[in-house]
């Protein structure tokens, strides 16, 4: 008996790896070679393609397709039908199998509903990607970002909370107003106070 939960109207082939406490809801597809890591939700309609790789507790909307090339890490949250591609210049008459990118989601990001994700590119920690962007270029950990094509548009907290940053002594920093976490930026990034870089 597995130590998951999958709905009767879903689909996992052999081969696929499942972590305890993960639940697959209607209409799903888990193809062979991917591995879901614990505590994730996987909702209604989702195709989780081969050699795909998904962190622990990791929340994954309707109608997303998670195709081969992507890795997602830990705590990762996928908005309604979110959108991965896997190769730059699709035809149908040539196969490009060989040509799929690497697209990677880092720890703690969320990507708003009806996003797209061009392939080839990193997600940065705890960024949030706003719903109905395009992303066409890696996103810096904590980043705000949103529009067509996407563009950064402020910082964000490990809670959610946008960040308001003063500079003092050439340093400029920030205490979230909902969790008291602190950031200061570096370089433009962003990165948590006390950490080294």
């Amino acid at each position: 008996m597995p130590d998951y939960f999958v709905h009767e109207s879903s689909f996992v082939d052999d081969g696929a790896e499942i972590g305890a406490g993960t639940k697959i809801w209607h209409f799903c597809h888990i193809m062979p070679r991917s591995r879901i890591g614990e505590q994730c939700n996987i909702g209604q309609n989702v195709i989780v393609s081969p050699d795909v790789v998904i962190g622990r507790n990791v929340k994954i909307q309707n109608n997303v397709s998670v195709y081969t090339g992507v890795v997602v890490e830990d705590d990762v949250f996928l908005g309604p039908s979110m959108v991965f591609t896997n190769i730059i210049n699709p035809r149908s008459h040539i196969s490009r199998k060989d040509e799929f990118k690497t697209t990677i989601v880092r720890k703690g990001a969320s990507v708003g509903a009806n996003a797209t994700i061009i392939c080839g590119i990193t997600l940065g920690k705890y960024c949030f990607v706003g719903a109905g962007s395009v992303v066409t270029r890696d996103v810096p950990d904590y980043a705000l970002v949103y529009g067509s094509p996407a563009r950064l548009h402020g910082w964000i907290c490990q809670c959610g909370e946008q960040l308001e940053f003063t500079e003092k002594d050439g340093v400029e920093r920030a205490l979230c107003k909902n969790c008291g976490d602190a950031y200061r930026k570096q370089d433009q990034a962003v990165v948590p106070e006390g950490s080294v870089s």
